[in-house]
Formats: C-alpha cells, sequence, structure tokens
C-alpha cells in the first residue's frame, strides 16, 4: 500500500538517489486514439519552489510532437533490478528560446540529480542547434518505491 506525502521534500533524496542510478527513463506518451507509445530518454531534474521540475533535451520527432499536441500528459518510469522504481507523471510543453536552452545546457552538464545527466554535445553541436528541442516537464505525482520491502511514497499535487 502507498503512503502519500504532503511534500516534495518527504521523497526527494530517494528521488534523486534512484534517478541518479538509474538515469535511464521510459517516457510514455498516448497517440490519438489512446495507444501508448515508449521511448528510452534522459530528463534532467531541478527543485523550484518545493517541487520537482524536469527539463528533457529532445529531438522533435512527428510522433512525439503529434502526440504531446493531442495529449501533454506523459509518465517517465525508472526501474532497476534491485526494484527500486519512480514514476514521474508530467505535463509536457515545447519552449523555447536561447535562455532555456542556455540553461537547460547547463544543467544536464551539472547532472542533477548526480548522475542523470551527460553532455548533449554528443547528440547537439551548442544550445543554439536548431535540432535541440527542449521539453518542460510539470510533475503532478511522483511515486518512488524502495525495492528492499516494496515501500512506497505518493507526492501529488
Amino acid at each position: 500500500m502507498a503512503t502519500k506525502v504532503s511534500t516534495f521534500a518527504e521523497v526527494r533524496d530517494e528521488f534523486e538517489a534512484y534517478i541518479g542510478d538509474i538515469v535511464y527513463a521510459t517516457m510514455t506518451t498516448v497517440d490519438k486514439k489512446g495507444r501508448p507509445r515508449a521511448r528510452v530518454l534522459i530528463p534532467i531534474w531541478e527543485e523550484v519552489d518545493g517541487r520537482p521540475v524536469g527539463w528533457l533535451a529532445t529531438y522533435r520527432t512527428p510522433v512525439k510532437e503529434a502526440h504531446l499536441a493531442g495529449n501533454p500528459h506523459t509518465t517517465f518510469s525508472y526501474w532497476t533490478p534491485r526494484q527500486n522504481a519512480v514514476a514521474v507523471d508530467t505535463v509536457a510543453e515545447w519552449v523555447d528560446g536561447p535562455d532555456v536552452r542556455k540553461r537547460v545546457w547547463d544543467l544536464y552538464s551539472k547532472t542533477s540529480p548526480k548522475g542523470a545527466g551527460y553532455e548533449l554535445g554528443q547528440f547537439w553541436k551548442g544550445p543554439d542547434d536548431p535540432k535541440l528541442h527542449i521539453l518542460k516537464l510539470e510533475p503532478w505525482r511522483v511515486q518512488v518505491i524502495r525495492g528492499r520491502d516494496l515501500r512506497s511514497r505518493i507526492w501529488q499535487e
């Protein structure tokens, strides 16, 4: 049974530890017929005013763009064979502008939580690369599951 918590701070340490360990998340969106589509990506997370906020450096593919235009809700799932898991339910929004691109580029370089970022230069020439697109992820629910005893805690707006 899951325990609901009232603040993100109550799950933050496990959230950061598990994401830093797992790194890769399965991002799920749905098409206009309600069918799910998953892809593996690496979002970066930070805390702003006591809430998690995610950023995803990505390619703006026709499928991803169409899915999010039809339904901006998406889930990011992290899992390790030790059964530690994190599920982050978000509303995703394409954002742009030189300040946002530079900020997200720097966040990935700083890898916060530790270990969860990477050098975006492996895929893009720099923050001004026209192929680099940014999704802002506004979580409304975060579930953290500890594998050794399957303790589950949920923060939800």
